[in-house]
């Protein structure tokens, strides 16, 4: 069997964030789990990729595989796709929307590939009902994945609908907003767990915070949201019942543990927001007025995980630098973790990172640097 067979699931990741996420599904108990460049290839069956759905604080999106066929040209893409049985998720009610990514292939143009696979599914519907479904880029009812790599095609329906970062909770960001995957991905990777005293410095609208806070209570990321293979046409009762059991497994895995959370903002409209996001997302996290320059000494123990200003989105002078230099002197006995595009910034404020970590915010390359006070 080959290892496509085996593992037919991929959960995509942010670059730098995989090891994060192999970890996280392992810990779910998610079978045959490997990581990759992107994401995260996994095992079991479809039950298993809702658990990734709704449980998964750091993947982006749930992919499963139907095909993989070599495609050197227009017309191979189209028999390829053609192949697959695509009246299991669509028939003339339901939207569809096609995304393709290629690498080293004879097709160049990743638009053009999309159309073609397209073309492929409403002509097979056509022809077998009648009627073919529409096209709907904004919203689909059934999201199709395909990547051409050195001219072998891999075609993939989508179960997430919109990415699995849109938990729900945040309608509202501030000015240069962290993403809710990267939050969770600089929290595991710089040592959060549940229990941990969490404090964010520079919280912005919340998303550290918060995540932290639903991850210390138990409460699954998606649990707020709904997936796009709720919308499928094979989600019949069956399926149903199935995904009634993952969301009851999912309430019986949760173990709540008593974690103080709270940031803190100098900016009184982003701690309106954070305090509007924590409430939508249920959770309980304290939210105070303080800049740098007035922060008070922390308790021993506490991990410090933060999202400074990057300069390159917001206004930074260099009074910054000193601000959080003194800061890191009142936080005696703690772990800071940080994020910046800035491989200097341990330099800047004059501390020798113990520890540093390469990922990706979308195409920024950023560094998760890490000191013990």
């Amino acid at each position: 069997m080959s290892t496509s067979e085996e593992r037919p699931f991929f959960a995509t990741a942010a670059k730098g964030t995989e090891g994060a996420l192999r970890d996280e599904l392992r810990e779910m108990r998610v079978p045959q789990v490997r990581a990759d460049r992107g994401g995260v290839h996994f095992g079991g069956d479809l039950s298993h990729a809702m658990r990734a759905c709704l449980r998964s604080r750091i993947a982006l999106r749930v992919l499963w595989r139907q095909a993989e066929f070599r495609a050197p040209n227009p017309d191979a893409l189209y028999e390829g796709t053609k192949q697959i049985d695509w009246s299991r998720w669509l028939d003339q009610t339901r939207t569809l929307a096609v995304h393709s990514t290629l690498k080293n292939s004879q097709l160049t143009h990743s638009g053009f590939v999309a159309q073609k696979i397209k073309d492929a599914i409403v002509d097979q519907l056509r022809e077998r009902d009648g009627e073919r479904p529409d096209v709907a880029p904004g919203d689909p009812d059934v999201r199709i994945a395909a990547h051409i790599e050195r001219d072998r095609a891999q075609v993939f329906v989508d179960l997430s609908g919109t990415p699995l970062s849109r938990r729900g909770y945040r309608t509202q960001a501030g000015e240069a907003p962290l993403r809710e995957h990267l939050a969770a991905a600089m929290l595991r990777i710089g040592g959060f767990r549940p229990g941990t005293p969490l404090f964010d410095p520079m919280c912005g609208s919340g998303t550290i915070p918060i995540e932290a806070a639903l991850w210390a209570k138990g409460q699954p990321a998606g649990g707020l949201r709904s997936f796009g293979f709720e919308r499928w046409r094979s989600f019949d009762d069956e399926a149903k019942a199935a995904w009634k059991l993952e969301q009851q497994r999912a309430l019986d895995f949760a173990a709540p543990v008593e974690t103080l959370v709270w940031g803190a903002d100098r900016d009184p409209r982003a701690l309106k927001l954070a305090r509007g996001n924590a409430a939508r997302a249920r959770v309980d996290v304290r939210f105070d007025r303080a800049d740098l320059a007035s922060m008070i000494p922390l308790e021993r123990g506490t991990l410090v995980v933060t999202n400074p200003p990057y300069g390159v989105r917001l206004e930074r002078d260099r009074s910054w630098f000193d601000d959080f230099r003194s800061a890191l002197g009142r936080m005696q006995g703690c772990t800071v973790v940080a994020i910046s595009p800035d491989r200097s910034l341990p330099e800047h404020v004059g501390m020798k990172a113990s520890g540093e970590h390469t990922l990706y915010n979308g195409d920024l390359q950023c560094r998760l640097f890490r000191w013990e006070v």
